[in-house]
């Protein structure tokens, strides 16, 4: 599957439920289900991780598709590498955190 067909598959699912929560609400579903993908990783939860990755991006679709924003030429930014330096893999220098 493509990211255009999961992308359109969710739209047919949810669309009507996501657009009378609206963008908000919608995103803020977005923020739970990666807090428990979150917390999955931090147990350790090999079981649950593979759920908690779908339903992330699920409503990553969900939150795009109400923005009007078509995921996979979203994603195309990265076909050439790093947006930054332009290398794969990417060969920027790590931040310092102070």
């Amino acid at each position: 599957m493509t990211i255009t067909e999961f992308q359109r598959l969710i739209r047919d699912i949810y669309f009507d439920k996501d657009s009378r929560r609206g963008r908000d609400g919608t995103f803020r579903w977005l923020v739970e289900e990666t807090g428990e993908l979150a917390r999955a990783m931090r147990k350790g939860d090999r079981s649950n991780l593979e759920e908690e990755f779908a339903d992330v991006f699920a409503w990553l679709a969900s939150v795009a598709t109400l923005e009007g924003i078509d995921m996979e030429a979203a994603c195309a930014k990265y076909a050439k590498g790093c947006p930054k330096c332009h290398r794969t893999p990417c060969a920027c220098p790590e931040p310092t955190r102070k």
